[in-house]
């Protein structure tokens, strides 16, 4: 997992060979006045999700993981709670691996919670268990999808 400022973000265009074309896109578009919906970047390898969130408390929202992409987020409108447990040790829920949205969910809370705010952004690798969301009035976030 990852946490740190959007003036930093081009630092992180290793990790992935398809970061350098996420950053590229995050850079060059108003955010705040793209509409809620998808975005396809490279195909299925690289895509972004604008995002309503609905309020919610860390206690409604699971953990999970993905096998198949990292993801960035991005809250726009407000400060945003994310829950990160390393996902060795997340609890397995009654839910299995869904492939068509590659998602595992998780029993209980996280070990531990970042408030991230505006200007801030998370990076999610398969390792990390996650629980994004958690805000009391909802946040409008950004999304970036990419292929491991």
């Amino acid at each position: 997992m990852v946490i740190d400022t959007l003036d930093n973000l081009e630092k992180y265009t290793s990790l992935n060979p398809l970061f350098a074309e996420a950053i590229e896109f995050l850079k060059s578009h108003d955010l705040q006045a793209m509409e809620i919906g998808k975005t396809e970047l490279k195909g299925k390898d690289l895509f972004v999700n604008i995002a309503q969130t609905q309020p919610k408390t860390k206690e409604e929202v699971k953990l999970e993981t993905h096998r198949e992409y990292i993801d960035i987020q991005i809250p726009l409108s407000g400060t945003e709670v994310m829950g990160y447990t390393a996902a060795k040790d997340c609890i397995p829920a009654n839910a299995p691996y869904n492939a068509e949205k590659d998602i595992t969910f998780f029993e209980g809370v996280a070990d531990i919670y970042l408030a991230v705010k505006p200007g801030m952004f998370t990076i999610f690798f398969p390792q990390d268990g996650h629980a994004p969301g958690i805000s009391p009035e909802g946040v409008k976030k950004v999304i970036v999808k990419v292929k491991v």
